[in-house]
């Protein structure tokens, strides 16, 4: 019995040897990193301070006509919460603008009948990113998500339920393209 105690002791220390001789290999790993990085995901230079969001615009016929101001807020509000940069109206280290693009309803899921079993509502906004601090990170592109709905149903019926999670999606893209650089 007493053997085996011995035994389970050599073990223990040889273990916890090994387990902290892997932590001091391994945190510098972690410590040292590729550039800048923030645990909200961002990937900004540290003399980046401000951004700007400028007022986005209707460009296509069809959509409430609250949707670019909604999108503007939207914007703005995501880079608050998750960047430390601060808002500003314009001339911002950082600026974003753009124009709602598509607004368009398409059939989709094709039935054996050859009627829509859904309906698409499809956005699309064009967005021009300015990085005064980088001018290799600028970009002028289009973002788009959907969200489908019932073939038996409206737009009308569907619109106020479907545009929050198509404006989320859509901020997301455009944050992580921007400020994640992903």
């Amino acid at each position: 019995m007493k053997n085996n105690c011995n035994v389970l002791a050599r073990f223990g220390r040889r273990s916890s040897r090994k387990v902290w001789a892997l932590v001091f290999l391994i945190c510098p790993v972690f410590l040292s990193g590729c550039g800048v990085y923030s645990f909200t995901g961002t990937n900004l230079s540290p003399d980046i301070k401000t951004f700007s969001v400028l007022n986005f615009t209707m460009g296509t016929a069809g959509g409430p006509s609250d949707l670019p101001q909604r999108v503007t807020e939207d914007l703005k509000e995501y880079f608050q919460r998750n960047t430390s940069l601060v808002s500003q109206p314009g001339g911002g280290d950082l600026v974003l603008e753009g124009s709602i693009t598509g607004y368009d309803v398409t059939p989709a899921a094709p039935t054996a009948n050859d009627q829509a079993g859904l309906n698409r509502l499809n956005v699309t906004v064009q967005v021009r990113y300015t990085n005064a601090k980088d001018e290799t990170k600028n970009f002028d592109q289009s973002f788009t998500y959907y969200a489908d709905f019932p073939q038996d149903q409206t737009l009308n019926q569907n619109e106020a339920r479907l545009l929050p999670t198509i404006r989320e999606n859509l901020v997301q893209q455009i944050f992580n393209k921007s400020a994640a650089d992903w």
